[in-house]
């Protein structure tokens, strides 16, 4: 159970959206959480890659060898 204040301006856009488009409050609710969790989770991954790269701890691999790699180099 989630419970969420929102500043009334959202709060309308979100009833005027739930209403033109029959879906639930929830639905959208869900969806906008989980679309910010996925981002926030690309930004970790990439900040963690990025350190291990400035620590000479991971590899790279130039982008002609990864297209080569698979079979997008032509």
């Amino acid at each position: 159970m989630l419970v969420l204040r929102l500043p009334p301006e959202i709060e309308a856009r979100l009833n005027e959206l739930s209403r033109r488009t029959g879906r639930s409050k929830s639905f959208y609710e869900r969806q906008a959480i989980l679309a910010h969790l996925d981002d926030l989770e690309d930004i970790y991954l990439a900040e963690k890659r990025l350190e291990e790269l400035r620590r000479d701890e991971s590899d790279t691999v130039l982008l002609a060898e990864l297209l080569a790699r698979h079979g997008l180099d032509n």
